[in-house]
């Protein structure tokens, strides 16, 4: 039934999309065609003049009116069978690197399985054809692994299924009688099961780098990660410290600025004080001075006789004040900037120190070389100075030993 629709595939195709018919509709005349395509048709026809365009596309048959489209049920189940018919479950078509069914045609299906007898791959639909075909199962059929053009011997168009141990190559047995005549060779089987053992081996070396490798992932990883950790509470105490600084200085900053406010207030108190002496005193002389100019221009000789004495009495002895015109605090300013020097010198020092502690911590360490071979890329000659060399001391040929020896050598020079 799958070969009748496959054959016919063209009596399931619309003539306007020329693919299988999607909901299809026949119109009067009998001919058949997609819904969406045949709609399309009368509308971008329309009506000309008046007269009736309805038309088939394929006969010319005019039509009075647009006839109804309706679903062809019949013609719709026969696509999908049609369609079930063309894509059988479990059918797929290759894809980029898979190996394609040598028996497909245009749509190419992906193989499944390869014969060497026929040297051929088929799809799981050709297989089961090749498998009726050859009954008993006297084809070897191995699963598709590769092109089938890569196992044939290009000279001889024949299997390669011998290995040449003299050449490393595979070869067909037509090969063993010709250019491979009288080398050793074994069935590939065969040197398939020794390269097994080499690919044991190297697939064991692999595995056990792969876990050394996983390993140091695991270790740097979790060093990646204490390393954070440690770098989260260095910077914690870091800002717990300088917070603790900042604070001790401010409250030495506050304590320095209280002195110099103390100071200021003792000072100036004292001054005003003072101030309110002077104030007094130069009343008390103004006032004294007014009573002399006034005893000065008296006429009465007998009151100014009597009230001289008693002026002179209030005149009491003068201290004299040596003030300061010169009074600053910068002594203090310079005291605060030299230790602001010493603080900065300090840091400078201890910031050399931390700085080489944090570059010190490294999460990688140098690689430990293991084999000679590593140690060679290191390789540098060198020669040992003559002059160095003490009289108890024996240099070999070229300079590049050193050995004691009882008996005095002398070099030019002698030792530096």
């Amino acid at each position: 039934m799958a070969n009748v629709f496959s054959n016919d595939q063209d009596s399931f195709s619309c003539s306007i999309c020329l693919g299988l018919f999607h909901i299809p509709v026949t119109i009067p005349c009998g001919h058949s065609y997609c819904l969406d395509c045949i709609k399309g048709y009368f509308d971008q026809r329309g009506d000309q003049g008046g007269r009736p365009t309805a038309q088939c596309p394929q006969c010319r048959q005019t039509f009075s009116a647009r006839p109804a489209l309706n679903k062809n049920t019949l013609i719709a189940e026969l696509v999908e069978k049609l369609k079930e018919a063309l894509s059988p479950r479990g059918h797929c078509f290759a894809g980029v690197g898979d190996i394609e069914c040598d028996v497909c045609g245009d749509s190419k299906c992906r193989a499944v399985k390869s014969c060497f007898v026929c040297l051929a791959s088929y799809c799981e639909t050709h297989l089961k054809l090749h498998n009726e075909l050859n009954p008993g199962g006297k084809h070897k059929v191995v699963n598709a692994t590769g092109r089938m053009q890569n196992k044939i011997c290009r000279r001889h168009d024949k299997l390669l299924e011998v290995f040449c141990c003299t050449d490393q190559q595979i070869i067909c047995l037509l090969c063993t009688m010709d250019e491979h005549r009288g080398h050793e060779t074994v069935p590939a089987e065969a040197e398939r099961t020794e390269k097994q053992k080499l690919l044991c081996e190297t697939q064991r070396k692999s595995r056990k780098r792969l876990q050394h490798r996983e390993k140091e992932f695991q270790e740097v990883k979790n060093a990646m990660e204490t390393l954070k950790r440690s770098a989260a509470a260095a910077v914690a105490d870091n800002d717990r410290c300088f917070q603790h600084l900042m604070r001790s200085i401010e409250r030495r900053h506050s304590e320095v600025t209280e002195l110099i406010r103390a100071q200021e207030k003792a000072e100036v108190s004292r001054a005003k004080g003072l101030l309110k002496q002077l104030e007094q005193e130069i009343s008390e002389l103004k006032r004294r001075d007014a009573e002399l100019e006034q005893l000065s221009h008296t006429d009465d000789h007998i009151h100014f006789l009597q009230s001289l004495p008693l002026l002179n009495e209030q005149s009491g002895t003068d201290v004299i004040m040596r003030v300061n015109t010169h009074i600053s605090f910068g002594e203090v300013g310079q005291s605060l900037f030299m230790l602001k020097r010493r603080l900065e010198d300090q840091w400078t020092e201890e910031e050399a120190e931390m700085s080489k502690a944090v570059k010190h911590i490294h999460t990688v360490l140098l690689p430990e070389y293991r084999t000679r071979e590593e140690f060679l890329k290191y390789l540098h000659p060198f020669t040992l100075d003559p002059a160095t060399v003490r009289n108890s001391l024996q240099l070999s040929k070229g300079n590049l030993m050193v050995s004691h020896t009882n008996v005095a050598t002398s070099y030019r020079n002698g030792p530096e």
